[in-house]
């Protein structure tokens, strides 16, 4: 007699069914490895895109000796490794973490931010927000909290010009045109609510975010990964949150 199989889990509701999760997200990581056709994959979360140069030899160097040999870049900016043993899981960790690559092991799928590629080097944007992008990497990383965040949620730190405010982000910053008029600011964007905060505040103002949607994601009891998620009607309650 074949022993009942207990169903999969579905990620996405039926029609007119609301969405409720009963696990976390999958998604992989620099520490937690996928198991795909070619072997193990990594996803190694770069925030704002951007690598030294003792980073990218660091990710040729793992890539070469525990992969396939190459490093893909996802829709985010983040690096994949492929082609992994399914045993190198430390010695990927104490490679990346040797190379800075590795800031918080508790925190290292949270770290999801893109910024504006070409902000603070062409003099176009309202703001360089790849200073916000570091900023807020270092508050995500430091707060124990956030580590409740799915590897899924989103920050988009936009400099102006459009260019990145248009991927869906589910906390969005961004940064106005310069005004003589005006202090610097930047328009926070999260769940149809628009907030404006000074630019120095930019960063904080999205830790805050973050933390109005994993409280209105536990009001709601449907284990929402993203804002888009939350259930009709339930709203971050961002004014307070700032």
């Amino acid at each position: 007699m074949l022993a009942a199989m207990s169903a999969t889990p579905r990620t996405s509701p039926e029609p007119g069914e609301p969405l409720i999760r009963d696990r976390g997200d999958a998604c992989p990581g620099a520490l937690r490895l996928h198991a795909a056709d070619d072997g193990r994959l990594a996803r190694l979360r770069l925030p704002g895109g951007l690598l030294t140069e003792p980073q990218v030899l660091a990710l040729a160097t793992a890539a070469e000796a525990l992969g396939d040999g190459s490093v893909s870049i996802t829709s985010r900016g983040n690096a994949e490794l492929r082609g992994l043993g399914e045993d190198c899981g430390a010695e990927l960790a104490a490679l990346l973490d040797r190379a800075g690559l590795l800031p918080s092991p508790t925190h290292e799928r949270i770290r999801n931010i893109v910024a504006s590629p070409a902000a603070g080097l062409d003099g176009l944007g309202g703001a360089d927000v790849q200073l916000w992008a570091r900023e807020l990497d270092a508050l995500l990383c430091a707060r124990e909290w956030t580590a409740a965040l799915s590897g899924r949620f989103l920050f988009v730190l936009d400099d102006g010009r459009g260019d990145v405010a248009g991927l869906g982000g589910d906390v969005t910053l961004l940064a106005a045109a310069p005004a003589a008029a005006t202090a610097p600011h930047a328009l926070l964007l999260l769940g149809g609510q628009a907030f404006r905060v000074a630019a120095d505040e930019a960063p904080r103002a999205a830790l805050a975010a973050a933390d109005a949607f994993l409280r209105a994601a536990a009001a709601a009891g449907n284990g929402a990964w993203r804002v888009r998620e939350l259930p009709e009607g339930c709203v971050p309650d961002l004014a307070q949150a700032l």
